[in-house]
């Protein structure tokens, strides 16, 4: 057997020896469905995720999901017949999931999380939306997600520097998956800035730091690059926080190419221009990142800011929050996090203890403002944007 298929005989087997190391909290699937004829999709065709699920030991109900493709292609979409290498787009990002499946196997860990490859992502990221389908029809509380998608090399080979200490990753805005009205909301709040990615990414940036990684996170605030789209798209369209980290300058003769050389260039996604320190090093941000959600609390659910003046007052300057308790047993409490508005990240952090609301003489009108959980060893959840009620 050849190709695709055979790709995923050995992702499986790779996936089940590994699983062995875990003590029985790691599972092992191939998540299988037929899907008709689409876009890049001439005949009803069998698309296979290996995913493999390491339960959570306190709060397993919360899930962290990281994937990498392993499908590729040539020059020609429609060609399934090619050899297509695909060593960087994106036998880099399957690497980054199989090795963090092998790092994590002999861990517990309070959350769940899911390693994935899935298919059918150059034909239109047909694999991640159904798995993300699949864990939004079972209700999962997917609260993180990230999509390994060509992190195989810190040159370009055009020329340009080498930049083999920089990782990308990309925050979406405005969410996926928002109405009309909520849009409209956002711009009344000013909370354009603010959605589940932005503050997954805030997150990322404070707990893979380069002292610790060896790589600096370049957050990029955009869905994904220019015009174009990744597998976390999947999961942001079922309201799950997701992002995309990538290489720091892509080199399109190594994408999408035929192998073949041309007037003295060699094109084709060929594993000679790759670099494995570099996919190394960004698999530490990867591994850092999964920590620091799957041990901190999760984040704060239904996080509301009230908007109804006390008694007879037309406005006031003091900012009411509330918030549902958080699950963990080993919680401390929260933070209330601040920052200016034209500021980047949280600046300031205010703790108002193992409560639920929490009034704080701060003009709402000034400043944006997040909830936060805190457990007793000091880890700190993302943050949760309050939405406005009366």
């Amino acid at each position: 057997m050849r190709g695709i298929g055979a790709a995923t005989d050995w992702v499986v087997a790779e996936m089940e020896a590994i699983a062995a190391t875990s003590g029985g909290r790691m599972t092992v699937e191939r998540q299988s469905f037929i899907q008709p004829v689409a876009s890049r999709i001439p005949v009803p065709t069998r698309i296979t995720n290996v995913i493999a699920t390491l339960k959570g030991t306190a709060s397993p109900e919360r899930f962290y999901v990281v994937t990498g493709h392993l499908d590729s292609r040539v020059t020609d979409v429609m060609d399934a017949v090619s050899d297509a290498p695909g060593a960087d787009d994106d036998g880099s990002g399957v690497a980054c999931v199989l090795e963090l499946a092998r790092v994590f196997a002999g861990h517990q860990f309070p959350g769940t999380i899911v390693f994935a490859t899935v298919a059918g992502e150059e034909q239109g990221l047909y694999g991640s939306s159904f798995m993300a389908q699949q864990m939004a029809a079972a209700s999962n509380d997917v609260q993180g997600m990230f999509s390994n998608d060509i992190i195989g090399a810190s040159r370009s080979f055009d020329g340009h520097k080498p930049d083999p200490f920089t990782v990308r990753m990309f925050l979406e805005g405005v969410p996926t998956n928002v109405t009309a009205a909520q849009i409209s909301l956002l711009q009344s709040t000013g909370g354009e800035n603010d959605g589940q990615a932005r503050q997954l990414g805030r997150f990322v940036h404070s707990v893979a730091p380069y002292s610790l990684t060896g790589m600096n996170i370049r957050l990029v605030w955009r869905r994904d690059r220019y015009l174009r789209g990744s597998d976390h798209l999947s999961f942001q369209g079922q309201g799950y926080p997701a992002a995309r980290f990538t290489e720091p300058r892509e080199n399109f003769n190594h994408e999408h190419q035929d192998v073949r050389v041309e007037d003295g260039v060699q094109f084709g996604d060929l594993i000679e221009f790759v670099d494995f320190d570099y996919i190394a090093r960004v698999t530490r941000v990867n591994a850092a990142a999964l920590w620091g959600l799957a041990t901190s609390p999760s984040t704060p659910k239904n996080a509301q800011i009230h908007t109804t003046p006390p008694g007879t007052l037309s406005g006031t300057n003091l900012t009411t929050l509330s918030w549902n308790a958080n699950p963990e047993a080993d919680l401390t409490g929260y933070e209330v996090v601040l920052r200016e508005t034209t500021e980047s990240d949280w600046t300031s952090a205010i703790p108002v203890g193992n409560v639920t609301t929490a009034t704080l003489d701060i003009s709402k009108d000034n400043v944006q403002m997040g909830i936060r959980a805190m457990d007793q060893n000091g880890n700190r959840s993302p943050a949760a944007f309050p939405r406005p009620v009366a």
